[in-house]
């Protein structure tokens, strides 16, 4: 008789009991203050328990040291148990469903100020969580530094075991990208969950990182895939992965080239910086390597610095990518050391990028017919050869070597030494992109004299005298030129207005 009394007393009264059990047992595993709004229980179909408004707040000594917000917020909740589960401490729950879940994690600049104390239990536990199911959450961790943003994930789907318990849980989770947008699928563990500093807690797991468009990021397109491994804290995330993006795209080409990489990075979540360390990288068949950082700044984007070692490439795939005019104006092996450097802002990445270094092109073949042929004639007439020079003559080994800088869609060469058999050329000068400005002007010198390049006899012996004009600083002659037109049409002439 008396278990019935107490049991009806238990039933009628199953709300405010398993709101007591609720709030304790949260405030017991996370040493913290919890507020719950609502919570709604009804026996009629054994227990079903639904709730709203659930407020986890950090520690107090962080709450101390400037964190207001909630460490976790809940819009919503609910679960089933057997009536058995009044009765019984703890109580075991198979399944928990949640909604609008907020993790934010307070800035580390808090967790550092908040004066270590010695743990302690608030209570007992007294609800035990086999799984939770996370629908429409995000997490947000946060930061104090004036110059960064918080760092928010979308989390579309989340499925976590053994929630509760000291060790790490076992996760399941879908979240959404923001740039490039893009979904992600991760398996792994994460925990156990650290009270006083939660972007210290553990976390690993595999991840793949399907349909991201780059063309959310103003500039380049294309569609990437990503697979990899990741481990270590929430503030210091090892990362190794490969990515494959097999039609990468400039703005100003808009001319697919295949991308893959393998990458090593450390990402600090507590900030959105990541450094790289190495990218290995293969674009059409040039491979080349990469490192440096994507560094957050508050309310601006991310900028990116990048040193680039280019060791055995092709010069046909980077101008494949980046210039409109097709087919590219030269093939060729390209040795290269630069220095990339995108700032922040909503500009095109391309109008916006800047590279500055130095390169080696060998095996130079223009893909421009009558280019090639004014090259190959130039090195015959500048070894004494004229009689040879003529259109279809075989093409001559050369090579370039100068020293660049990329900027707001140009490229200005502050020196640019191009060697071939019987002649250096020495140029400065700059062309666009876009191919439609192609300007450079320096000098031509040869192993052979004015007059021994011409095979008109007639037209050598009038040039007889103006040799010693030419002849200087230890050439057969030294000739001002000036390139310029476009990049598909370039126009070659002696450079008259020069004061020599």
């Amino acid at each position: 008789m008396t278990l019935t009394i107490v049991a009806e007393i238990m039933l009628r009264h199953a709300g405010p009991i398993l709101k007591g059990r609720v709030v304790e047992t949260l405030s017991t595993r996370f040493n913290s203050k919890v507020e719950l709004d609502t919570l709604d229980v009804s026996v009629a179909h054994g227990l079903q328990v639904s709730g709203s408004g659930l407020r986890i707040y950090p520690p107090d000594d962080v709450i101390a040291a400037g964190a207001t917000h909630p460490l976790i917020a809940v819009h919503q909740f609910d679960f089933r148990a057997g009536i058995a589960g009044l009765f019984i401490k703890p109580m075991h729950v198979d399944s928990v469903h949640v909604s609008g879940l907020a993790i934010q994690i307070p800035p580390r600049e808090y967790r550092q100020q908040a004066a270590e104390r010695a743990k302690k239990r608030r209570g007992k536990i007294k609800i035990i969580v086999g799984e939770i199911l996370f629908d429409d959450s995000q997490l947000v961790i946060g930061t104090a530094k004036p110059g960064k943003d918080p760092k928010i994930f979308a989390l579309k789907h989340i499925i976590m075991h053994d929630f509760g318990s000291n060790a790490s849980w076992p996760y399941d989770a879908d979240l959404t990208n923001a740039i490039p947008r893009g979904d992600i699928h991760a398996i792994g563990s994460f925990g156990p969950w650290n009270l006083e500093s939660p972007g210290d807690s553990p976390v690993d797991g595999d991840y793949t990182f399907d349909n991201a468009d780059l063309g959310t990021i103003h500039g380049i397109g294309g569609m990437l895939s990503s697979t990899g491994k990741f481990g270590g804290q929430l503030n210091r995330i090892d990362v190794n992965g490969n990515t494959d993006t097999p039609a990468f795209t400039l703005d100003t080409a808009n001319h697919p080239v295949p991308l893959k990489t393998h990458f090593h990075a450390i990402v600090d979540g507590t900030s959105g910086d990541t450094y790289l360390e190495p990218v290995a990288a293969t674009l059409g068949s040039s491979q080349f390597t990469c490192s440096g950082s994507v560094i957050n700044i508050k309310g601006k984007g991310h900028i990116i610095d990048l040193d680039i070692d280019i060791p055995a490439g092709q010069i046909r795939d980077f101008l494949n990518l980046a210039v409109k005019t097709q087919p590219p104006i030269m093939s060729g092996a390209l040795q290269m050391k630069a220095k990339l450097n995108i700032p922040p802002g909503k500009q095109s990445v391309t109008q916006k990028i800047g590279v500055r270094g130095n390169f080696v092109l060998t095996r130079i073949h223009f893909t421009n017919a009558q280019m090639e042929d004014k090259v190959d004639m130039l090195s015959l007439r500048a070894q004494g050869r004229p009689g040879e020079a003529h259109a279809g003559a075989p093409d001559v080994h050369s090579q370039i070597r100068g020293a660049f800088n990329l900027q707001s869609g140009r490229m200005d060469f502050s020196q640019l030494n191009y060697t071939l058999p019987g002649a250096t050329i020495n140029l400065t000068g700059q062309y666009t992109l876009d191919g439609k400005k192609f300007d450079f002007t320096g000098k031509v010198r040869t192993d052979a004299q004015l007059s021994h390049m011409i095979s008109t006899w007639w037209k050598s012996l009038l040039l007889k005298p103006v040799d010693p004009f030419f002849h200087k600083h230890g050439a057969g002659a030294e000739i001002p030129i000036k390139i310029n037109g476009t990049n598909s049409a370039p126009k070659f002439g002696l450079n008259l207005g020069t004061k020599n």
